[in-house]
C-alpha cells in the first residue's frame, strides 16, 4: 500500500474532537409573562345608566307609581356597589379621572338609595304629625344641587374624552338642576324636564358602555359603535 493510500485511509477514520475550552451555548431566553387586564369602564357606565334610567322613569311616572322605592334596589345593589368597585379597579390601572368619577357616583348611588331606607330616618326627621314638611324637600334640593356641582366639575374634566361621556355628564347636569329646582319649588314641570333629561343621559351612558365592549372579539362589525373621540391627544 502506497503512502497516499495510507493517508486516505487514515482520513476516512478521522473523528472530529470537541474543544473543551469553548464557551457553553447561551441558555434559551424565557418570554416574560404578559398579564392582561379587562376594561372596567363599561360596567361602571352600564350601572350609571341603569340607575339614572330607573330614577328618571319613576320621576315621569310619579302619578302611577306612588313609592319610588324600586330605585333603592338599582342604586344600592347595582349602581353603588358596581361603580365603587369599578372606581377601585380604575385606580389600580392608573386611570385617575375614571377612578374619581366612578367612585364618587358609587357613593352617590349608595346615598341616594339610603334616602328611601326608613331605618335611616331621613324623612321621619322632617315629619310633623305624619306630614313631611317642606324642610325635607329643601334638604333634598340642597343634596341634588351639590351633586349637580360635582357633575359639572366632572364635565369640565371630560371635554377631551368622548362624545357619549360628554352627553352623559352634560345632560346629568341639566337633569339634576331641574330636579333640584323642583325640590325647592314643587313645580311639576321641572320634575318632568328632569326625568326626560335623565333618560337622555342614561342612553348616553349606555352608548359609551356598548362602544367599549362591543369589540371585534365579541360581535360583528356592523353592530359595533364608534366612540366619537372629541379631541386629538395632542391638543
Amino acid at each position: 500500500m502506497s503512502v497516499a493510500e495510507k493517508e486516505n485511509t487514515r482520513d476516512n477514520y478521522y473523528v472530529q474532537t470537541v474543544n473543551m475550552d469553548a464557551p457553553p451555548p447561551p441558555a434559551p431566553q424565557m418570554q416574560p409573562f404578559q398579564r392582561t387586564f379587562g376594561n372596567p369602564a363599561p360596567l361602571g357606565m352600564m350601572a350609571y345608566g341603569t340607575v339614572f334610567l330607573c330614577s328618571s322613569i319613576l320621576t315621569l311616572a310619579s302619578k302611577s307609581v306612588g313609592q319610588p322605592n324600586l330605585v333603592l334596589v338599582f342604586a344600592t345593589f347595582y349602581g353603588g356597589i358596581s361603580q365603587t368597585l369599578v372606581g377601585m379597579w380604575e385606580m389600580f390601572l392608573g386611570n385617575t379621572f375614571s377612578a374619581t368619577v366612578f367612585t364618587t357616583y358609587g357613593g352617590f348611588n349608595l346615598s341616594f338609595g339610603a334616602l328611601y331606607l326608613p331605618q335611616i330616618g331621613l324623612a321621619a326627621a322632617y315629619t310633623v304629625d305624619g306630614v313631611v314638611g317642606q324642610e325635607f324637600y329643601n334638604a333634598i334640593g340642597i343634596y341634588l344641587a351639590i351633586w349637580d356641582l360635582i357633575t359639572f366639575l366632572f364635565l369640565l374634566g371630560a371635554i377631551r374624552t368622548t362624545a357619549p361621556i360628554l352627553v352623559t355628564l352634560g345632560f346629568t347636569v341639566c337633569a339634576l338642576t331641574c330636579l333640584s329646582i323642583n325640590a325647592f319649588t314643587g313645580n311639576p314641570h321641572f320634575a318632568t324636564a328632569g326625568g326626560a333629561l335623565g333618560i337622555i343621559a342614561s342612553f348616553g351612558a349606555y352608548y359609551g358602555a356598548l362602544s367599549l365592549f362591543w369589540t371585534q372579539q365579541t360581535t360583528f362589525s356592523f353592530i359595533r359603535l364608534p366612540p366619537f373621540i372629541t379631541a386629538p391627544s395632542n391638543v
